[in-house]
């Protein structure tokens, strides 16, 4: 497994991390990505610690902080050989402050995390979405507080616009705050607008991308082919409606380009789409989620090889996208490379 520094600081994560969504199976949502308990938890994540894999991400709206337990309970008496991720922000109820980022919420939030992992520390807090009714300053200078009392060690966002993490970072750096270090993305292959704005941020302000969805929400799995109906048992038939939307034909051109080029390697076509990722700039790891063993196993074989230059430039020719103004300009690698000289 190679480490990578988690955007501009000290903290060393490993390319690939592993995605708890999979762990409790509570709601609509989340019982159609996976219904994993502390058992089958505990043996994935003996298979990622074996290939090097430390970082575990979850959330306290996955199935309701039943994934924070799952994962818990499942690193329980090897708690210091994992870095654990963890977001809060989102609702978790109807009550006034169980949303949100206010003081209020992010104290109780980080001391139920806490309490449901069976930790003392988290490694990384995320803000899971920006939350425009409180101001910034409160934001921040709570999460100082929780870095010093010993309860966070990294903080990180998710979801956030330019404008929202740019002005979070300026007055971090204006007040002495804690400044974020991660963002967690989506970005694949049939989601690219996380490279017109966010990228080039993250390049300037050495912010590490954490990508979640590298599969396109279950659309880059080597199942889905044109011409043919979505296969029986695919999670896309219940989570569709909640994933990030993508043109069909531009789907099919990517997958026709993706199974090309895994034959070509003698890879899966999930491995190169992951691989295609850790080739970007700015990505730090790359989230893996995983129902059951093989999918873990044959995600984990994305690394440890590389695709060329000239496979890459078939992806990347595949899966463009005109950008949206003013960022069209600079829509190739080149414009990219003008603008943006040294990538994290």
């Amino acid at each position: 497994m190679d480490y990578r520094h988690l955007g501009k600081s000290g903290l060393k994560v490993p390319v690939l991390s592993f995605g708890t969504g999979t762990f409790g199976g509570q709601g609509p949502l989340f019982s159609a990505w996976g219904s994993s308990g502390v058992e089958d938890a505990h043996r994935l994540i003996n298979i990622c610690l074996d290939a090097g894999v430390n970082l575990f991400d979850t959330a306290d709206v996955y199935s309701n902080g039943a994934s924070e337990e799952i994962l818990g309970a499942a690193l329980k008496g090897r708690r210091d050989k994992a870095l654990i991720s963890t977001k809060t922000s989102l609702p978790m109820g109807d009550g006034p402050h169980d949303a949100g980022s206010s003081r209020h919420r992010l104290l109780a939030a980080v001391d139920g995390s806490l309490k449901r992992l069976g930790t003392d520390y988290i490694d990384l807090l995320q803000l899971h979405a920006f939350d425009a009714f409180t101001p910034i300053e409160e934001v921040l200078s709570t999460l100082d507080v929780l870095v010093r009392a010993g309860k966070l060690r990294y903080v990180g966002v998710s979801n956030f616009s330019g404008w929202q993490l740019m002005k979070s970072l300026a007055l971090a750096e204006r007040h002495g705050w804690p400044r974020y270090v991660a963002h967690q993305v989506y970005y694949s292959l049939i989601g690219r607008d996380y490279e017109w704005e966010l990228m080039p941020l993250g390049v300037d302000q050495g912010i590490g991308a954490l990508v979640w969805s590298p599969l396109g929400w279950g659309r880059l799995t080597g199942k889905i082919r044109r011409g043919q109906p979505l296969p029986e048992g695919s999670r896309l038939h219940d989570t569709a409606q909640w994933g990030p939307p993508v043109e069909q034909e531009r789907l099919y051109a990517v997958v026709d380009a993706l199974e090309i080029i895994a034959r070509e390697t003698g890879r899966t076509v999930p491995q190169i789409a992951i691989a295609w990722l850790l080739s970007r700039p700015t990505v730090s790891s790359v989230i893996i989620g995983a129902r059951n063993e093989a999918q873990l196993r044959d995600n984990l074989g994305s690394v440890g090889w590389s695709l060329t230059k000239e496979q890459i430039r078939r992806l990347d020719e595949a899966s463009a996208v005109m950008p949206a103004y003013p960022y069209y300009p600079y829509r190739t690698q080149e414009g990219f490379a003008r603008i943006n000289p040294s990538p994290v």
